[in-house]
Parts: C-alpha cells; structure tokens; sequence
C-alpha cells in the first residue's frame, strides 16, 4: 500500500519538507508537490527525490491554451515528474497537446512517460456550489464522469476526482483507467474544507488507485504514526 498512499507536502516551508519526507521514507513512496511545495524546492527537488527513492506528483493544476499547457507538462516531463495533472475543463485539444508533449519530452531524454490525470471536480465542492456556482445542467456526479471521459479521448491515464465519484467513473472508463483521489480523511482527523470525502479503507474499497493525504500527515503530532495507521486503515486492518 505504501506506492498507492501519496503524501501531499502543502507546505512552503523547505526545512520541514525535508524533515517530512526523512521521517516518512521508510514507508511511503509518493510524495505530491503543490504550488507551496513547490515554490520552496523549485527543480531541484526532482532529482534528490529521485535519488532517494520517491516518486513525485506535480500538482500544479494546469490549465491554460494548450501550447502553453504542453510546453509547462513537458518541461515537468523532462526533469523527471512522474506523475502530472492538468484540469479536464481546459478541453480536448488542451489534453491532447500536453499528452504529446509529455511523450516527445521523454523519448527525447529516454524516460518513462509520466501519469497525466485530469483534475475533475475539486473536493471541496458540493452538490449545492456546483449547482449555484457553475450553471451546469448537470449534475456534479455526471459532470465528473463527462470530464473523465474527456479525459480519456485525450488519451490520459486517468482522473482526479473525489472518491465518492469512482464507482461511475469506472462504469464509464473501464478498470484500466486510473483513479487519484484527494478528499481522504480518517475517522480522527478534521475534515477541514473537503466536502466531498471518504476513510481511506472506503476509497480503497471503492476502487481507488491512489489516495492523497495532507493535512492528516504532516499536520499531526507524529506524521510517522498517522501515516502508519492510514496504512493500516488502507489494508483492511
């Protein structure tokens, strides 16, 4: 379970991401770097988490005309990201063009090509926003299934999207479509600004490939024990 549970490093304070991932590494093997996260490390955090052995999802949420979209994905690509996402709502061609960059950035440096996931409707929003905000004459579960459908014509690997939504989003895309999902809580923790959430064991239950945990981790008293016992949690213990 350790390569399916990401850490979301929301902090922009570069001390205590080092500090987070030393104390973590023996049992993760992901870590998400956001814009806090990011702005703190800038490139050079792509090869020391290489160099000891984690995995990094760039969670930069683009969303942009696609050439500029394509140019920033393949920037990511070629510094070693392995695992990237862009908002589904940036529309086909915008996917389309990142994905054929990512894979022209990592031929060209003889690379795997990293995950793309297209973000879909953010956690912290419900039925009653997404009804009052976006106009839509959908309904927030079947704008998410749209989106991951759009999503996968463009030809990414999978989606972003709450884990109350997988089940659908498996009806509609298949098992070999990948599902990250934020919004992840354990019964202990504060839910904070999600909405949209799960325990861990339910995500897992319900079919997700990745769970991303933030403020649960690096927010406790002790990140290794609460990471531990989201292991736990995610194993069925």
């Amino acid at each position: 379970m350790k390569n399916r549970l990401i850490v979301a490093l929301d902090t922009d304070d570069g001390e205590e991401i080092d500090w987070l991932s030393g104390t973590l590494m023996d049992i993760v093997g992901w870590f998400k770097m956001g814009f806090q996260a990011f702005s703190a490390l800038g490139m050079e955090a792509f090869p020391w988490f290489e160099q000891n052995g984690y995995k990094v999802f760039v969670d930069l949420k683009f969303h942009d005309i696609p050439n500029t979209v394509a140019r920033d994905v393949g920037m990511m690509t070629k510094h070693g990201a392995n695992m990237i996402n862009m908002h589904a709502s940036g529309g086909l061609e915008m996917m389309q063009t990142a994905r054929n960059s990512a894979g022209d950035a990592a031929y060209k440096a003889n690379i795997p090509r990293p995950i793309l996931l297209g973000v879909t409707i953010l956690t912290s929003i419900d039925e009653t926003g997404f009804q009052q905000n976006f106009g839509s004459e959908r309904q927030l579960t079947d704008q998410v299934v749209y989106l991951a459908q759009l999503a996968q014509a463009a030809g990414l690997d999978g989606v972003v999207a709450s884990p109350l939504e997988i089940e659908p989003i498996r009806k509609a895309c298949g098992d070999n479509f990948l599902i990250v999902t934020p919004g992840i809580r354990p019964n202990w923790a504060d839910p904070g600004d999600q909405r949209r959430i799960t325990t861990p064991a339910e995500a897992i239950n319900r079919g997700a490939d990745y769970i991303v945990v933030g403020r649960p981790i690096i927010e406790a008293e002790d990140p290794l024990e609460a990471a531990g016992k989201i292991l736990d949690e995610m194993r069925g213990m």
